[in-house]
This record gives C-alpha cells, structure tokens and sequence, in this order.
C-alpha cells in the first residue's frame, strides 16, 4: 500500500453482473499486464469464482484482488480510498450508484459507469461536479453504448471539420444504422426504474435541449416541419430515411454537454446543433416505430404495466447467451455539416461485431487506461462531471485497436 493508502490502479465495482463480466474479460485480456486492479462486489464467493474463471484467460497477468464492499457511505468511501480509479456497473443506477459517484467525487477518485439514465446523470452533474473538481476527480457516466458511440463521432467529426476547414460546426446528424441486439435483465431494469424512481416533472426536465450543458446555448436551429413532428420521419442525404431513435434523448443531452465544455462551445461552434435518430427500411416503417416508441413511453408511466413487464423480461444479471451475442452488430453513422458559406460536409462510422455488453466493457475498460496513463481534455479541464469526448483521440485509438471500427471523411472531395 502506498502512503496515501492507494492500492490499486483500478477497482471495478458490480464485476460480477452481465456487463461486469464483460468488462473484466476485456481487462484481463487487453489492458496493460502490470495494472494493479481489484473486483468488488458483496459476495466473496462469486467474486472468488470470478477470479479463477478469468486466470486461464492471461496467465502473464496480475490476478485481480477481492474487496467485498456493500453499498453504505462506509465502505464505499474505504474502497474510493484504495484506488485510482473506480469502474462501476451496478445498476439501476437511480436506485444503487448515487453513494458510489459521490464517494468518488468526495475522494478525488475517477469514476466510469455505463447509465443511460438522463435524469439521474442531470442529478449527479448538479449535485456532485463541482465537488469533483475541488478533488481533481474524473466522472464520466454514460461511457458505455449510451453514450460514447455519439458523443466520440461527433467529437471526430467537429475536430476534423476544425482541422481541416478552420470553422466550428453547424449541425451533426447520428443514425442508429443497423443494430442486432436483444437488451439484458438490467437494462430493462434501469427503464423501468427511470420511470419509478423519477416524476413526470424530473423526466421532462432531464429532457430539455441544452440542460446538462455547462454554459447557455443561444436557440437557432430551424423548426421542425410539422409533418416530420406527427410521423417521427424525415430523409436525410447520405444517412437514408430516419425515424425516432429510442436512444436519442441519453445521447443527445451527452453530446451538449461535450459542446459546452470544449471551450464554453466555441470549439465546437456557437451554431452547433445536434439531432439523432434510426435508420428505418422506409417511410412507413418509420412513422410505426414513432408511434410504438412514444405509445411506449406513455404505457410505462403506468405502474401496472411496468409491474407486468418486469414479470416477462430478463431479471438483473442475466442476459443474452453469450455464443449468441457473438452474432450481435452496431453500426452508428453521422454527418456534419460546417458552420460556412459552402456548408461543407464530413462522414464518419462507428461499428462492432459482437454483444453490445461486450463494447460497453471495451469501452469502460479503454476509458480507464486512458485515463490512468495518458493526457486528455478531461485532465485539462481539472476533473469534474464530464463526458466521453473529453477523452479524445487518445480513447478512439485505443477502442480501434480493440476492434471497434471507425471512419471520418470530409465529402466531395
């Protein structure tokens, strides 16, 4: 143990849920053989069981160590103490993970998750980012598949832009292109919480444009034809026809974020709007997506449909068989269009071959190496509440050669 009582590189906290394993898998077998690391959880059995299942993976490298921790202010601060860097996929995150993010912030100890809880991240950024900052510590919620595909492409996009136009950016557009997937019992869990946890008036103001953003954002972007508003569809040049994206709202409010933070947005261009959506066969198919997907949301604020729903539905912890999942797929892809006279536009992708829950472990499992070893905006800002853009390239090399495959081109060119 050093003097100031640290332990460990990284901790990772929930190791053994669905995503947990994932992500302990691609430490074991990508990340540098000298990290000092740990699993945590509340059960010494299954994290012992743990252990040994993931030695035969890289005999080269340090076994984790064990630290049982439950989930009070105690012991969560102990174990914040002990590492540098503290990985957490215990969710839902609005029910369990506040004491978590908070201990870390308090501590100066980094933290990653992978929520795609809007109105618990809002409640997290008001309540703790400015504690995290006094402490220099690192939190970035949201890095897992909500919401680092987006936020990273629209990053690579506007810097590309900047780089190589000298101008900020007017408009990105994300498309959910493909995706193959079936959602684990604790993604489910986590929407169905959202909606228990939080009231109407909390989910709608998780929701409004620009509010995770660290500084105002002046209202430009053109209104929305009113007949895309009533069928949730539109064409759109070189992403094909676009519908509502059920993760659109996560992502969105992420990417805001990213624009404030990055130079109160005059990096990304004081005109930077940004829309997401998913790519649909044809029209007709888009507007019955629309409508199940807010029909959806409107059923779920109804506790007797989520109470059944849970009853039909993974329960936390399971998940896709993995032989399966290997056949899974994303595919996200963007467009920009540059803040100037020419409107000139840029193309980038993002894609993965295998279980979604495999790629949120990469990417929380590259996020931390990053962050432990290497120089980004987010050591620059000085800590804080922040997000997976502020990262950078230096985690958009590391995810490519992980297996992540990622393109960016200017077109017409």
């Amino acid at each position: 143990m050093s003097e100031n009582g640290i332990m460990y590189d990284l901790v990772l906290l929930g190791a053994t849920g669905y995503t947990g394993k994932y992500t302990v898998e691609h430490i074991s077998t990508h990340l540098p053989t000298d990290l000092k690391w740990a699993v945590a959880g509340r059960s010494t059995a299954k994290l012992t069981t743990l252990v040994d299942e993931i030695r035969p993976l890289n005999p080269d490298r340090l076994s984790p160590k064990i630290e049982v921790a439950t989930l009070s202010g105690e012991d969560l601060d102990c174990l914040a103490k002990k590492t540098r860097l503290l990985i957490n996929t215990i969710g839902p995150y609005c029910l369990y993970s506040s004491p978590i993010l908070e201990a870390c912030a308090r501590n100066g100890t980094h933290y990653l998750d992978a929520t795609g809880e809007s109105p618990w991240v809002l409640d997290m950024i008001r309540k703790h980012h400015d504690k995290a900052k006094s402490t220099k510590a690192i939190i970035i919620p949201e890095i897992g598949i909500e919401s680092a595909p987006s936020d990273l492409l629209t990053f690579a996009l506007v810097s590309m832009i900047r780089a190589e136009l000298s101008v900020g950016t007017r408009k990105v557009i994300t498309s959910l292109h493909e995706m193959n997937s079936r959602p684990s019992g604790g993604t489910l869990a986590t929407l169905l919480a959202i909606f228990d946890v939080y009231t109407l008036g909390q989910l709608t103001e998780s929701f409004k444009p620009w509010v995770m953003s660290p500084v105002p954002h002046s209202e430009s972007a053109k209104a929305t034809p009113w007949i895309e508003k009533l069928s949730g569809t539109r064409s759109v040049p070189d992403l094909g026809t676009l519908a509502t994206s059920y993760m659109a709202t996560p992502n969105t409010a992420i990417v805001q974020r990213s624009w404030g933070l990055f130079d109160q947005g005059n990096f990304y261009g004081q005109n930077f709007q940004y829309n997401e959506f998913m790519r649909v066969r044809n029209m007709l198919i888009g507007v019955a997506s629309h409508l199940v997907i807010t029909l959806g949301g409107i059923l779920l604020c109804l506790s007797p449909i989520r109470w059944l729903t849970r009853k039909l539905v993974f329960k936390p912890g399971q998940g896709p068989d993995k032989q399966d999942a290997r056949q899974n797929h994303i595919e996200i892809r963007a467009v920009a269009t540059s803040d100037s006279p020419d409107s000139q536009r840029a193309f980038a992708k993002l894609s993965w071959n295998g279980s979604l829950y495999h790629l949120t472990g990469v990417l929380l499992a590259e996020a931390a190496i990053v962050i432990l070893r290497e120089r980004t905006a987010a050591h620059d800002l000085g800590g804080g509440c922040l997000t997976p853009a502020t990262l950078g390239y230096p985690l958009i090399d590391r995810l490519q050669k992980a297996g992540v495959k990622f393109e960016t081109k200017l077109l017409g060119r």
